[in-house]
C-alpha cells in the first residue's frame, strides 16, 4: 500500500463558530479579550496580539455549530497535496478574511467536521507587547545538614510589582495572543489518529488509554517540527458516543492576566466551566468559559514545548491525570 503523502504543518491558525445569536457572541468574545477587525456580511473576523490576521470567526447562523479550525500549511505544494483528501475541495481565495491567502476545505473522515488549510496570509505586525516580568522564587539546598540562603537571582530588586491592578485602565478583558489548539470528541478514536497521524505531521506528546482494556482512548497531538520547539498539542481528541467540539484555547500574557481576566467575566455574569487550575498533560493553567451558545472556550498560560528529543507519555484515564491544582472536575466536562 502507497503510504499517504504527509501534509506539513506549521502552526494552528483561526477556528470558525456558528451562533445564532450573533450579537451575544460578539459581546462575549469581545469580554473574553478578542480584538474585533473586520466585519463582512454574516462575519465578524477577531485577531489577538500576535502576528495572525485573526484567530476566531464568528459567523451569524440557523443553529450554534462548529465551523472547523484551520492550520497554516509550509508551502504551496503542501496546499495541492491537500485536494486529494477525504471530500477535499478546490484552492479558494480567502477573499474576505483578514491577511486573504489560499485554502483546502476538507472534511474529517469518520466525523465529518469540517477543517482548513491555509497558505499564503499575510502577517501582522504584534500589538505592542506586555512587559516581562520577573518572579520571586525560593530555593533551598540541603549539604550535610547545613540550609543555604534563597537564591535570590531571579527576584526584583528596588523595584516593585504594583501594576495598579485596582486602575480603571488596568481592569479589563484579559487580552488574548494567539490560538493554542483545538479539541474534539470523536466517534471512533483509532481511525481519528490513524487518519491524522499519517496525512500530517502530528506527533503524540501524551497518550491516554483506558485502564479496564489499555485501548487508547484520547491523543494529545503536537506538530512535528524537528528540534523546533512547539506547544505540548495543538489539537487533541477523545473518543465519545457523538462527536462534538470540545472547546477551542487561547493563550494569553500571565497569570496575572489571566486571573483579572477571569475576575472580569465572573463579574460580567459569565459562566465558568471549569477553572482556574493547572493541568498535568501540558501543564498549563486553565480557564474554561461557556459562551452564549454553550461552546466551550479557555484562557491559558505556561504551557510545556516539546520537540523532537520529548518522549511520548501515555497514562490511564483517571480523574486525577487531568489537573494537579485547581476546582474538582466537573462531572460532565469530558462528555
Amino acid at each position: 500500500m502507497t503510504e499517504p503523502h504527509q501534509i506539513n504543518i506549521v502552526r494552528i491558525a483561526h477556528v470558525f463558530y456558528v451562533h445564532k445569536e450573533i450579537d451575544r457572541a460578539l459581546e462575549f468574545l469581545l469580554e473574553f479579550g478578542l480584538r474585533q477587525v473586520k466585519r463582512v456580511g454574516k462575519s465578524i473576523y477577531f485577531r489577538g496580539t500576535g502576528p495572525d490576521p485573526f484567530v476566531y470567526c464568528a459567523q451569524e447562523g440557523d443553529e450554534d455549530r462548529f465551523g472547523g479550525v484551520a492550520f497554516v500549511v509550509e508551502s504551496e505544494s503542501d496546499l495541492e497535496a491537500a485536494q486529494a483528501l477525504p471530500g477535499a475541495s478546490a484552492i479558494y481565495p480567502l477573499t474576505d478574511a483578514p491577511g486573504g491567502g489560499r485554502c483546502v476545505t476538507f472534511h474529517d473522515p469518520v466525523d465529518k467536521f469540517p477543517f482548513h488549510l491555509v497558505h499564503g496570509q499575510t502577517l501582522q505586525e504584534d500589538v505592542k507587547a506586555f512587559p516581562q516580568l520577573e518572579f520571586n522564587f525560593v530555593r533551598f539546598s540541603f549539604f550535610l545538614t547545613l540550609m543555604r540562603p534563597p537564591d535570590t537571582s531571579s527576584q526584583h530588586k528596588n523595584t516593585d510589582r504594583r501594576t495598579k491592578l485596582k486602575d480603571s485602565k488596568k481592569v479589563g478583558p484579559a487580552p488574548v495572543h494567539k490560538l493554542g489548539h483545538f479539541g474534539m470528541c470523536v466517534t471512533n478514536f483509532a481511525k481519528a489518529y490513524d487518519f491524522y497521524t499519517s496525512h500530517f505531521n502530528f506527533k503524540p506528546s501524551d497518550l491516554v488509554y483506558e485502564p479496564s482494556t489499555g485501548r487508547d482512548i484520547t491523543a494529545f497531538l503536537h506538530l512535528d517540527r524537528g528540534s523546533e520547539l512547539v506547544d505540548h498539542h495543538c489539537f487533541f481528541f477523545f473518543e465519545g458516543p457523538k462527536s462534538h467540539v470540545h472547546h477551542s484555547s487561547f493563550e494569553t500574557h500571565d497569570f496575572d492576566t489571566q486571573v483579572l481576566g477571569h475576575d472580569w467575566l465572573r463579574g460580567k455574569g459569565y459562566e465558568n466551566c471549569w477553572g482556574v487550575g493547572r493541568h498535568i498533560m501540558g501543564s498549563q493553567i486553565f480557564d474554561y468559559w461557556f459562551d452564549p451558545s454553550r461552546f466551550i472556550v479557555e484562557h491559558y498560560v505556561d504551557g510545556d514545548l516539546v520537540n523532537d528529543e520529548s518522549p511520548v507519555n501515555r497514562s490511564p484515564a483517571t480523574p486525577g491525570n487531568l489537573h494537579v491544582w485547581g476546582p474538582d472536575l466537573p462531572p460532565t466536562f469530558m462528555h
